[in-house]
């Protein structure tokens, strides 16, 4: 008995092998984009940080530092890429570009709610780590020099 197996089978199959992959690199790049990404801030002071801290639940106890890049999310995955990135240490990649930012600080004494944020805004290159071609980290610690 010959078996055929016919084309839907073989897409089904193949689904099945690829789909758990791209879940957890979809998974890893949309918590950097909840975490990271504003494409359209309203404001960039203080009041800002303190709205989008919460609203991004970064204050379950308060984070000590985050930074939100604003501009088009398609800029920052090309910097996983050679056409807006480019090696920078420890498996980093450094942007070509520069991006607008606002990095949001804590400034209150304890880490429990209500958090209060004070805003730093930079047009800066920005360090972040990739995985499958995907943003999933954000270098806090390292501002490098303009390339």
């Amino acid at each position: 008995m010959v078996m055929v197996l016919s084309p839907l089978f073989l897409v089904f199959m193949l689904d099945l092998v690829l789909t758990p992959q791209t879940l957890a690199q979809n998974d890893g790049y949309k918590g950097f984009l909840r975490r990271h990404y504003d494409p359209s801030p309203a404001g960039h002071d203080d009041r800002y940080c303190n709205t989008m801290m919460e609203r991004r639940n970064m204050t379950r106890p308060c984070k000590d530092t985050n930074t939100f890049v604003h501009g088009n999310s398609d800029d920052i995955r090309a910097i996983c890429g050679d056409s807006n990135g480019e090696p920078y240490r420890d498996g980093l990649r450094r942007s070509r570009s520069l991006f607008q930012v606002t990095t949001c600080k804590h400034i209150g004494g304890s880490t429990l709610p209500p958090c209060r944020y004070r805003a730093f805004k930079a047009n800066r290159v920005i360090v972040i780590r990739c995985r499958d071609g995907f943003p999933v980290h954000f270098e806090e610690n390292s501002i490098p020099p303009r390339p």
